[in-house]
């Protein structure tokens, strides 16, 4: 009687590339891919030494190096509408606004942030030429949100005294549809996640996801289903009913702890972790089944971040190592 047999799974691939030339852990990774090229996109990528390097995805090698942080950490990059309008943000407690076009490499305005923590700023597209920012506040458990580039403040989103969320650790600006009022999510030191409305500067739900700290979070405003990671071995899953208010959709037990970051890809389909395991993890974002574990890294991986091509089939997924350097991956990209 023969024998029916699994498919076997297929190993995962190795990166498609590998950039090295940080001299130091990289924290943040970001995607531009509205350049001359649409095919080739750049990455931006800002390390633990305050440079702020410019990749060249055709020649594998830097174009660019920026220092405008003072020797300190840079834990988030942003580019502004175009990949000549660059936004980043250190641990020297500034967020600097970069003017890249024809070759220059000049900070062209800063905002002082008053916050030690880690906590990335988010950016949300509001208007042309206009967005709104969030960041951690002076104080310990404020969010502050300012409108860029005028900085104007537009409101300080304090709890409600005696909550004890403690620092904010990770937040997502986003708008439910066109021309709707902008909402913060916002995942603090306690495991909370809170939603906030920044019109209204109040809070409208609040969901405790992780007994520690959320280190990362994500949030898909047409599912109205969200994600976040901590120190735990435990992904929380959850979701925003009608009504605003935040719930449990479910939780996935890791083989490891430790999630640095988590990104959704663009389309929706897959997501991808960052793991203090020095592993890449992609699930199934539907049902968040297990895809591939990318096991490439020799130390934590701090930052996961996709490209947005126009042609699907040139997505790519970066990575950024404690160990200095950044993989590169083509995974999933038919699907």
């Amino acid at each position: 009687m023969k024998k029916f047999t699994a498919p076997m799974a297929l190993p995962p691939p190795d990166p498609q590339f590998v950039l090295r030339g940080t001299s130091a852990p990289v924290h943040t990774l970001h995607f531009s891919c509205g350049g001359p090229e649409p095919d080739i996109p750049l990455l931006f990528s800002g390390s633990e030494n305050g440079f702020i390097h410019v990749w060249n995805l055709k020649t594998h090698r830097v174009d660019t190096a920026l220092d405008g942080h003072g020797g300190k950490s840079v834990c988030c990059v942003e580019t502004m509408g175009g990949k000549d309008r660059l936004l980043s943000q250190g641990r020297d407690q500034r967020i600097c606004l970069w003017d890249l076009a024809e070759g220059r490499t000049s900070v062209t305005d800063s905002v002082f942030t008053e916050h030690v923590g880690f906590c990335r700023c988010s950016l949300l597209k509001v208007a042309q030429g206009r967005w709104l920012m969030a960041m951690a506040g002076r104080s310990l458990e404020e969010v502050q949100i300012l409108e860029l580039p005028s900085k104007t403040s537009v409101c300080t989103l304090k709890p409600e005294v005696g909550a004890k969320l403690g620092m904010p650790m990770c937040l997502k600006l986003w708008q439910p549809s066109c021309g709707s009022q902008p909402v913060l999510l916002a995942g603090y030191e306690d495991g909370s996640v809170v939603l906030w409305n920044v019109s209204m500067g109040k809070a409208l739900s609040q969901l405790i996801c992780h007994q520690e700290p959320v280190m990362s979070l994500d949030f898909d405003s047409e599912k109205a289903k969200g994600i976040s990671g901590s120190s735990e071995k435990v992904l929380s899953i959850w979701s925003l009913n009608e009504q605003q208010n935040l719930q449990v959709y479910k939780t996935h037990e890791l083989v490891n702890a430790g999630i640095s970051d988590i990104t959704i890809r663009p389309d929706k389909k897959i997501l991808a972790t960052a793991g203090w395991d020095h592993r890449i993890r992609i699930f199934g974002w539907k049902k968040l089944k297990p895809l591939a574990v990318l096991d490439y890294h020799t130390a934590t991986v701090h930052c996961v971040s996709f490209s947005d091509p126009r042609d699907p089939r040139d997505r790519l997924l970066a990575a950024g190592s404690k160990d200095q350097r950044i993989s590169v991956w083509s995974i999933y990209a038919e699907t």
